[in-house]
């Protein structure tokens, strides 16, 4: 999911790697801690808290400390049952062995936040809801491939599928890259469609905190659900806040104003790292940061042009950003660890470097070429956020750079909530642009094609490169209808060699999502999908 602030560490000088541990008072809190009470900050805006409706990361994160998905993700990639009462399985039963069904046992003591009980029904209509033409849901992927949610009784759910779904578990309200949680049917089911209705500012969960109040702009505040059927919450109360600065936060930190500076980027990590009492983990996320292109816009409707519009940079600081060559790092992913790598790019051994530099300098050329062929500036962007002072910069350096290879940009800024919004409001949904710095947070399983098959083009989904590709899609496919890993990951190499050779996006860097705590806050075990799986657990 793409949600945050683009973020690419090229060429910033960052501070040598260190973390930070609290001077706790000892035997007790810090004086600045407020028992009870978790104060957080973010720099990202958000649009709505309607998951169905989301786009960005940070309302994920969000929804879910009041909504709940069927499975969650723990802090080591594991699945976590939450409303169901157990995970589907081959060997358990919960997957057919033809692939075609997926059976839910639920939990039988959860009830929404003001008292209705949780059912089957609550799973079938969230289904219905976003398969519904006349709500505008981010993407339908996975969803589109049930034929029908039956409810035997009111504790068990059962996802007929038209054709075997291997991502199934790990898409249906999970931790997927468009993280659906359940809502709730006696609330909602009598709307015609679910785009503008009370719910959006003020969802109703079974999440372990109920949302008092949004004031947009200004922040979001919790108190805990007692009832919740995990466990009562530590916590008392969280609020959220919503500064548009990030200096201003780092600022509250320093002043014990704020306990977790969500989603910091790499600028403000060195002055992170000097606050007493705070810790700053890097916690590796599944997720990348890129380039991507519109590939309908000359001249990037040329891959060899795509290719060879972006150089790769270095970072000086490694903790923070990992150098990418693929969608997803290693440890989460049956994708190759090695041997892919984009066209046009060699090592010594396969080219000498006059050959690499007379290389280079046919293909610049030929981009220059493209360009006075095309008689204006061919660069929309790089379309980055102004989220943060470290996206600004980055779009500074990533223009010098092109410019640097004859291409002449026209750099254009938009927050967050403007750049990720949805189709008829969102810069990249609506292909308002040439290139564009973004960010990506993956699920628990490898499925991208949310961002590369032809029919989740967008509107439709997530893919704003406009990226179409007929052997893509067979590739994709193969890996989207087999449940076995040794055949999926034979079809995720073939992806990634397409990648490579036609470059809808340059892979820059896996992330570490910097994350400054209280040091007094225990219980946070982030899982680099959504940090807060297991808030009820958290206490300070």
């Amino acid at each position: 999911m793409l949600r945050s602030a683009a973020v690419l560490t090229l060429a910033i000088l960052l501070a040598a790697c260190t973390r930070v541990g609290g001077d706790s008072i000892a035997g007790g809190r810090h004086p600045w801690t407020q028992p009870g009470t978790l104060r957080v900050a973010t720099s990202i805006g958000l649009n709505t808290l309607n998951p169905f409706l989301s786009t960005e990361q940070v309302e994920a994160q969000i929804q879910a400390l009041a909504l709940d998905p069927l499975i969650a993700v723990d802090e080591r990639g594991r699945d976590v049952p939450i409303l169901a009462a157990i995970v589907p399985t081959l060997e358990n039963g919960g997957i057919g062995r033809d692939g075609l069904t997926i059976t839910y046992h639920l939990r039988h003591n959860v009830r929404w936040q003001d008292g209705a009980p949780f059912t089957s029904r609550d799973v079938a209509f969230s289904y219905q809801a976003i398969m519904n033409p006349a709500t505008t849901v981010a993407t339908r992927h996975g969803y589109d491939q049930i034929a029908r949610v039956d409810t035997p009784d009111r504790y068990t759910a059962v996802f007929r599928l038209k054709r075997p779904f291997s991502p199934a578990v790990q898409t249906f309200f999970a931790h997927s890259d468009a993280p659906y949680f359940i809502l709730p049917a006696h609330l909602l089911a009598r709307y015609h469609d679910l785009n503008r209705v009370p719910f959006n500012a003020s969802p109703v969960g079974t999440g372990p905190f109920k949302i008092v109040r949004w004031l947009r702009g200004d922040r979001i505040e919790f108190v805990a659900n007692d009832d919740y059927f995990l466990g009562k919450p530590k916590l008392r109360r969280i609020v959220v806040s919503l500064v548009p600065d990030e200096n201003t936060i780092s600022s509250q930190m320093r002043a014990h104003e704020v306990d977790w500076f969500y989603a910091a980027t790499p600028r403000m990590y060195p002055q992170l790292t000097t606050i007493a009492g705070v810790d700053v983990r890097l916690v590796p996320m599944n997720a990348n940061d890129s380039i991507l292109f519109n590939t309908k816009r000359a001249p990037y409707d040329d891959p060899n042009v795509r290719r060879r519009s972006v150089s790769r940079s270095t970072s000086r600081c490694w903790c923070k950003r990992r150098r990418s060559e693929r969608p997803l790092p290693p440890p989460r992913t049956y994708r190759r660890s090695s041997g892919v790598r984009p066209e046009g790019r060699h090592d010594g051994a396969r080219s000498s470097a006059r050959e690499r530099v007379a290389r280079r300098r046919r293909l610049e050329a030929r981009i220059r070429r493209r360009a006075r062929k095309e008689r204006e500036t061919v660069l929309d962007g790089p379309v980055v956020s102004h989220d943060s002072i470290t996206d600004r910069n980055r779009g500074v350096l990533i223009a010098s750079m092109l410019k640097d290879a004859g291409i002449e940009t026209d750099l254009k800024g938009y927050t967050t909530s403007l750049l990720y919004g949805p189709a008829g409001t969102g810069i990249q949904a609506d292909g308002k642009f040439d290139a564009s710095l973004q960010t990506w947070y993956a699920g628990s399983d490898p499925d991208d094609s949310t961002q590369l098959t032809c029919d989740q083009v967008a509107p439709k989904g997530y893919n704003w490169t406009r990226y179409c590709s007929a052997a893509m899609d067979a590739a994709q496919r193969v890996a989207l209808s087999h449940y076995d890993r040794p055949t999926r990951k034979r079809a995720y190499a073939t992806i990634e060699e397409l990648l490579a050779r036609d470059t809808p996006y340059v892979y820059l860097w896996w992330p570490r999502q910097i994350e400054a705590i209280n040091s007094d806050l225990k219980g946070f075990r982030p899982n680099g999908i959504i940090e807060d799986w297991n808030a009820y657990q958290w206490s300070i």
